[in-house]
């Protein structure tokens, strides 16, 4: 299947269970899968970007090191970059998991964790494609003209930021999704 065709069908899925939860006569017995959908996503989403990032950035400088093999320490860089896009992803995760209770979660909580999760995953996907693709070019660009090395930092930092964005909304979302547990229903 491509991926556009995943996405839409766990689009279609989470838009089901969405109808069901809400067609439910108490919602909050569903709520815990969105909660553990979020965390899965943030894991999943994020591993899949850090696992792009570092086949493409490896092909580049297995390509490069052939010819230069004095610059494949220097060039480990979109690799390690990379990498961290998987502990973001497992940050928000494990933030997610501790906050889901079986007693007392709310549809609410369960959509905030999914948002927060959905936020960190899809954009530490989007970075490790980034990343990837920068690293595999920029390595190879670097083993033929050095002063592009910077550049291709510059780059590479751009493009992980673009996960520590994600990260951080997830922070936030989550943590609002845990300071609704705390508020009390207004009549």
């Amino acid at each position: 299947m491509m991926s556009s065709t995943r996405v839409a069908l766990f689009g279609a899925c989470v838009v089901m269970c969405a109808a069901y939860a809400q067609a439910a006569t108490d919602g909050d017995q569903v709520a815990p899968f969105f909660g553990f959908m979020g965390a899965m996503s943030a894991l999943v989403f994020s591993c899949m970007g850090a696992a792009y990032g570092t086949a493409k950035s490896g092909v580049g400088i297995a390509s490069m090191g052939v010819m230069r093999p004095e610059l494949v320490m220097k060039s480990i860089v979109p690799v390690v970059m990379a990498g961290v896009l998987g502990i973001y992803g497992l940050i928000i995760a494990v933030i997610i998991s501790t906050n889901i209770h079986p007693v007392g979660y709310t549809l609410f909580q369960g959509y905030a964790h999914l948002a927060s999760g959905l936020s960190c995953g899809l954009s530490g996907l989007a970075a490790g494609m980034a990343i990837g693709i920068v690293g595999d070019a920029g390595v190879r660009a670097n083993a033929q003209q050095p002063k592009l090395f910077t550049g291709m930092i510059l780059i590479l930092i751009f493009a992980e930021a673009l996960a520590l964005y994600g990260l951080i909304v997830g922070i936030i979302l989550s943590s609002s999704g845990a300071a609704g547990a705390a508020k009390p229903d207004s009549p």
